[in-house]
């Protein structure tokens, strides 16, 4: 809700929510297409420059509204042609990391910022937890990021970065339904994907919403080690969650669709051949794929990546078992942009872990 006497910002908006503000004014629903399509796909901000509108709508919109982006405060490149942004957020900041491949340009974005999960082996759990993002500050890492990247088109969205996108879901949608929408960026729904630690509750919301690919940092085949590493297993252990999972693809009625389970390899941790048949036997009831992550170091972790020799011999247990195996190329890491880097601002971890249950006792009471 906007502040009194301040404008309206529609940036975020979906379309069914632009159509109620333009019903309000008493205008008909095609006044929303024609707004997405000048914010979304020609990048325009200023509703003068909006040459299909009256003058009369645009005089209001000017009194009444704003399309107004978050600002990007610093900029950084990789030497293998990684982007990272620093994007304000309130007092706080989010990173925003694009990357280039010679078939793809995916854009990794955050939802929090920091992250309230305190997951052992993440940067940006270290650095605690600030706030939710609102859709606006969500989709306007998007829409920032098209404007910076010389020409290349965004074709692939993953909410990966900083924060637990589902403990923020009611804006997160939204910006889901405005990277689907075929008047903003029409993004296929493999090309969207929602990375969870693995609220429960959120992944069965999601169900009824746009049609998204799903990812699940699960990191340990068993719930002693994963409780370890992802506090959260405590609450949602790895049976509750991979039905979940299930009911998720059961749902979206797509016979060749996935999850995608993400699994960090750290050093004497998790990388050992035993955990590898551990996890083919998890993982041989659920459609999946399994993304090795080599562990990205960041200061004062006591942690180190696994040898390629490790990481390759755990593929192949992994293969053997008839699973879907990759390894991720680790990109950015020289600007600090690689998976588990980010950071955000601090709370303190009794501060993280009360509003870690407020959150968990909203969802489940929605």
């Amino acid at each position: 809700m906007a502040e009194l006497g301040a404008k309206i910002n529609l940036l975020g908006m979906s379309r069914q929510a632009l159509e109620n503000f333009f019903a309000e004014l008493g205008e008909k629903p095609f006044r929303a297409r024609q707004i997405l399509q000048w914010v979304y796909q020609r990048g325009v901000t200023d509703f003068a420059r909006m040459t299909d509108l009256s003058q009369r709508l645009r005089d209001t919109l000017e009194d009444l509204a704003e399309i107004r982006p978050p600002e990007v405060l610093r900029e950084q490149r990789s030497a293998d042609g990684t982007i990272k942004w620093a994007v304000a957020a309130g007092r706080g900041a989010v990173e925003t990391v694009f990357i280039p491949e010679p078939d793809r340009a995916t854009l990794c974005i955050s939802s929090q910022v920091g992250c309230m999960l305190n997951c052992t082996f993440c940067s940006t759990a270290v650095q605690g937890f600030t706030r939710n993002l609102t859709a606006a500050e969500i989709i306007g890492q998007v829409w920032l990021a098209d404007r910076r990247i010389d020409g290349r088109r965004i074709s692939n969205v993953v909410l990966m970065g900083m924060g637990e996108p589902l403990l923020n879901l009611d804006q997160v949608r939204p910006a889901l339904e405005l990277m689907r929408d075929d008047l903003a960026y029409g993004l296929a729904a493999r090309r969207v994907t929602v990375s969870t630690a693995g609220v429960v509750p959120g992944i069965d919301a999601l169900r009824d919403g746009p049609g998204i690919a799903l990812a699940v940092s699960l990191h340990a085949p068993n719930d002693e080690l994963r409780s370890r590493l992802v506090p959260l297993n405590r609450k949602y252990p790895i049976a509750e969650l991979l039905e979940s999972c299930k009911r998720y693809l059961a749902e979206k009625k797509r016979p060749k669709q996935s999850i995608t389970f993400e699994y960090t390899m750290i050093d004497g941790v998790n990388d050992m051949p035993e955990l590898a048949m551990q996890l083919r036997r998890v993982l041989a009831h659920v459609p999946s794929k399994i993304n090795l992550i080599p562990f990205n170091p960041f200061p004062q972790t006591p942690f180190q990546c696994s040898s390629p020799e490790t990481i390759a011999r755990f593929q192949q247990i992994l293969r053997d078992g008839g699973l879907i195996a990759t390894v991720r190329k680790t990109r950015g890491d020289d600007i600090d942009a690689a998976c588990g880097q980010l950071v955000g601002n601090v709370l303190s971890g009794g501060q993280r872990r009360a509003m870690v249950q407020q959150q968990l006792a909203r969802q489940a009471l929605a």
